[in-house]
């Protein structure tokens, strides 16, 4: 249809040149105009077939088992910051909302700006892009919650200057990474073991517990037995 079209426009073109009536040279330039538009429509649909071809006989395969379908990276903070406890990562979670004003899962420059501030210790323009340079691993200019997380992750491990202002925001917020701070892993992963002595001995606390109440338990089912038996040797 688009062919026949196009057949028709371009023979109206060659009766007009030929007959030489007046104003043509509007009608000629109306009719390129036309032609132009034509061909570039029928471009962007051949284009637009071909990927609409491509995403169906794709779709085919997956159907067909051909193929796998693309899955999203779900990221998950406990299996790839092991070395934080889940209350250290829930309080960072809690941290990252709060300062997370447009809920839009990212922290950015101005968010950021009123997080040092909130902290007392406030950032130049500069400062704050540096902050987020240091992280930002997929450069779309803000920090994500994984790239807040990479923040404490690198405190921890010593990865950090000095003069780092991500070092200043992880020393002043209130996610306890260190007993002793955050200046290198040593400190970090000590205060981690004695952490998780902590946890091991309030389990063993627990499992005492469980088990005395298992053996009163028992004592109570033995006096109620002994009970029914003298009870018994009575009525008989």
């Amino acid at each position: 249809m688009a062919s026949e079209e196009l057949a028709q426009k371009l023979q109206r073109r060659l009766q007009l040149e030929e007959s030489g009536v007046a104003g043509e040279v509007a009608d000629k330039g109306e009719v390129v105009s036309e032609v132009t538009a034509e061909v570039e429509r029928g471009s962007l649909t051949a284009r637009a077939g071909a990927e609409l071809s491509a995403k169906l006989c794709r779709r085919q395969d997956i159907n067909e088992g051909a193929a796998q379908p693309r899955r999203a990276a779900v990221f998950n903070p406990y299996t790839e910051f092991k070395e934080f406890s889940r209350r250290q990562i829930k309080d960072m979670e809690r941290m990252f909302r709060l300062y997370d004003s447009g809920r839009d899962g990212f922290i950015d420059l101005m968010e950021l700006k009123l997080m040092m501030e909130k902290l007392g210790a406030p950032q130049t323009h500069l400062g704050l892009k540096n902050m987020i340079k240091e992280v930002d691993e997929d450069f779309d200019g803000k920090l994500s919650f994984r790239e807040f997380l990479l923040i404490f992750h690198k405190a921890a491990a010593g990865e950090l200057e000095e003069d780092s202002g991500l070092l200043t925001l992880a020393k002043l917020s209130e996610i306890d990474v260190s007993l002793e701070g955050v200046k290198g892993a040593k400190n970090f992963f000590e205060a981690k073991v004695q952490a998780l002595s902590s946890a091991s001995k309030f389990e063993a606390e627990i499992k005492a517990e469980q088990d005395e109440r298992k053996r009163e338990e028992e004592e109570r089912k033995h006096r109620r037995a002994a009970f029914r038996e003298l009870k018994s040797a009575f009525t008989q």
